[in-house]
Formats: C-alpha cells, structure tokens, sequence
C-alpha cells in the first residue's frame, strides 16, 4: 500500500467507463500529449486479423479529458486493475503528467501514451482508412463504432469539441456503422 493518493488521466474510455473506485473526478488538462486515434485495436475493439481503431495520448499539443483521485489505500488494486486493461498488449507507456484541474489545482496525474515504437502503433492515419478500420473493429470490449461514439459523447458532455471524432461519426452514420449508441451522438 501507498502512502500517497494518485490521480489518473482519462482521454477515451477511461473518461466514461473507468473501471476503479475514485474519491473525486474534475475536468483536467495537460501539454505535450494531444488525443489521437492512433492505436490498432487487436483486443478491445477490434482483434489482430481485424483491428479496429483507439484513441492514445500522442506527442505534441494538449489534451483536455478527465483526472480521477484514487485513495491511498485503493492505489494497488487500481494500477493491477488499469495495467491489465491498458498494458493488453504493450502499446502504451505509463507516463506521469502535470495536469491543471478545472478548479484551478495542478496535480501529477498517471496516463498512457502511446508507444510510436510499438507495431500497433497506427500514427496519423487517412481519414478514410481510420473509417474503416472503426467500421470493422469488434473486440472483447464491444464493437468500435460505440467506442468513438461513447467516447465523442463524453466529451460533447465536457464541453471538449473533437473535430475528428465529430467527422468519424458522422462518417459512420453514412456509411452503415451505425449502432445504438451512434443514433445519440448524431
């Protein structure tokens, strides 16, 4: 056990589907890492022979998404739980950020960023074959169009605009992907 409260840094899913027990949650933004779907998806959305596509932290520009505050005593579970979702394959490194909270406090925050060394690693892709590859992603953790959209969602809730997940979307409605949760993020 640590002695000391740890908060993590949520861009895509962890923003709406976390997966820990947290103390507090505030909107937070960081420098140096822009959120980028960036990352083939061979196990949660999407598998090897048919990867789909999800968000990473990327080099340069800012991020704003979501900082939760783990409890001291909770810090264990939490980096066991988060290390077997977002280290599945390796494709992210655990980084640590500065993040300025929306009430004004400046925390270190946990993240992951994306790995450019990494074979998964997709880096700025074609608008169109990222719609493709959202289009055919379906993994353990559901098909990869409900992703971007719960993902795009989230954000449109946080007052953050995502121009490309905007057109992503947009894009699956025209093309066929659409799903359930698609028809709220029209």
């Amino acid at each position: 056990m640590t002695d000391k409260d740890l908060w993590i840094f949520g861009y895509g899913s962890l923003m709406w589907r976390p997966g820990f027990t947290f103390e507090e949650q505030a909107v937070a933004h960081i420098h140096g890492y822009h959120r980028s779907l960036c990352i083939y998806s061979h196990v949660h959305r999407g598998t090897e022979e048919q990867p789909g596509l999800v968000l990473g932290l990327d080099r340069g520009g800012s991020c704003k998404g979501m900082a939760f505050r783990v409890s001291a005593a909770s810090v264990k579970t939490t980096l066991v739980y988060l290390r077997g979702r977002e280290q599945a394959t390796g494709v992210y490194r655990e980084i640590h950020l500065h993040a300025a909270l929306s009430d004004g406090r400046r925390v270190e925050a946990l993240a992951y960023a994306a790995d450019q060394s990494h074979a998964q690693y997709a880096g700025r892709l074609d608008r169109r074959d990222a719609l493709r590859l959202v289009l055919q992603g379906n993994g353990i953790s559901g098909n990869n169009p409900d992703y971007v959209c719960n993902t795009l969602n989230h954000l449109r809730a946080l007052d953050i605009r995502d121009d490309y997940l905007e057109w992503l979307v947009r894009q699956l409605a025209e093309d066929g992907g659409k799903s359930e949760a698609e028809g709220s993020c029209l």
